[in-house]
């Protein structure tokens, strides 16, 4: 399998799953502004939508959308148990912790990426409705489970991690979260993620 990722998007939460499986894989990275891959090649030819993750299988066949690649990646490593089986209400479960995290939580998170240097006004209504969300996504953790489908580690807590660490860099603190401190400190220990923040070059 053939990575195109972006140093911390949301392309890492693949490159985390990659790594807790201990999958053969390769990592192309992506300047999505200039639209090119590393290697020289026109991105809108892999994914013409021009975001990452986009995920080349070793028949050629590309997965776009990080909600897809996730599931695909999940199902592919079923024996680790990254993802809920097929048809079972945990994999509904799944799906909407995914849908939330991609539609909600990630949106929220965007204008502070996209518009550094909007103005206070604006600052603090984005700021007010990213809040808002990650009151939602503390909610889902209240009740003491340390991942976020229960007491096993799945896709979605790559997603989540991955995310919830976007924090470090816009000047939002989760300090008013418990929960999420401590769900981002405990998947930031894993192996996997320890390994992915180094090849991306995000830590030493």
């Amino acid at each position: 399998m053939h990575l195109y990722f972006k140093p911390g998007a949301c392309s890492m939460a693949a490159h985390i799953i990659l790594n807790e499986a201990r999958a053969e894989y390769t990592l192309e990275q992506v300047d999505t502004e200039a639209g090119l891959t590393a290697s020289g090649a026109s991105y809108a030819g892999i994914n013409p939508r021009g975001y990452v993750p986009a995920l080349r299988l070793a028949d050629g066949e590309v997965i776009t959308e990080n909600a897809a690649v996730l599931q695909f990646l999940g199902d592919t490593f079923a024996d680790l148990g990254l993802a809920p089986a097929a048809g079972t209400r945990a994999r509904v479960r799944l799906h909407e912790v995914l849908s939330f995290l991609s539609s909600e939580l990630h949106v929220a998170f965007s204008p502070f990426f996209a518009r550094p240097d909007m103005s206070a006004d604006k600052r603090a209504a984005a700021t007010a409705r990213l809040v808002a969300k990650l009151g939602q996504m503390a909610a889902l953790l209240s009740d003491g489970r340390p991942y976020l489908l229960g007491d096993g580690f799945t896709v979605a807590d790559a997603y989540g991690f991955v995310i919830l660490n976007w924090s470090n860099f816009i000047g939002v603190s989760l300090e008013a979260w418990p929960d999420l401190t401590a769900f981002l400190a405990r998947v930031g220990a894993r192996g996997s993620v320890q390994d992915t923040l180094r090849q991306e070059g995000l830590a030493a």
